[in-house]
């Protein structure tokens, strides 16, 4: 169940192939799941475990804000591809049958009835293809935002920032991370479908704040 003992390397190396298309262990912004795997780990995974190593790397970043991250932590045994019952891929294979089946035998005689039936299954068949899901791309970014010095209100900044609002865009979790001289920077996360919110539009909007904000990096950037 799981990902298995975290302790040992078949552990990490299952937690390391589950990361190779995700950024964290649960949703799209850190969460309590995260919190669960990264202590269940206990230090950092081998450099030849690439996706563990940066997802855990990446989590470690918010380790003084683990309580306040969202969710309900769990067991270790509730995360992981196995807990999380994909749907088996003959699934697919069945549809595949569904097509091969819809027009039945060349040699066999149509009769009216037959003709009939026919053109219902295609119909049917029609209708689950025009239904289907359509994939959303998103990618979750990470903004790094500066103030103009240290007597800058970094609760401000972080109020005005989720003040911007969006079709296509989530804030989620945010730190301040001290860069010298008693200044802090203030590190947020959000998640953005693609096609509708581009990161021109997010440092445009957030150096608007002209008074408070001085600019805007991309600290990270990973399509989901």
């Amino acid at each position: 169940m799981g990902f298995g003992n975290l302790k040992s390397d078949g552990g990490v190396q299952a937690l390391n192939s589950f990361l190779e298309t995700k950024s964290y262990i649960d949703g799209y912004v850190p969460s309590q799941a995260d919190v669960a795997i990264f202590e269940g780990l206990g230090s950092a995974p081998n450099s030849k475990h690439c996706h563990a190593l940066r997802w855990y790397n990446h989590v470690a970043s918010y380790s003084s804000t683990f309580p306040s991250l969202p969710g309900v932590k769990q067991a270790l045994e509730a995360y992981g591809s196995a807990a999380n019952g994909k749907a088996p891929a003959v699934a697919e294979d069945d549809e595949d049958d569904d097509d091969d089946d819809l027009f039945g035998s060349d040699d066999e005689e149509e009769t009216a009835e037959a003709e009939k039936l026919r053109a219902e299954r295609i119909a049917a068949y029609q209708d689950r293809k025009s239904t289907k899901k359509v994939i959303i791309a998103k990618s979750n970014i990470i903004l790094d935002v500066k103030p103009w010095d240290d007597e800058t209100d970094m609760a401000q900044i972080e109020k005005n920032v989720r003040t911007i609002k969006s079709d296509g865009l989530l804030w989620g979790a945010a730190k301040l991370v001290a860069i010298g001289y008693g200044i802090k920077k203030l590190q947020i996360s959000c998640v953005v479908e693609d096609d509708k919110i581009s990161t021109d539009f997010l440092e445009e909007e957030i150096t608007a704040f002209e008074d408070l904000v001085q600019s805007v990096d991309i600290a990270a950037f990973n399509k989901i």
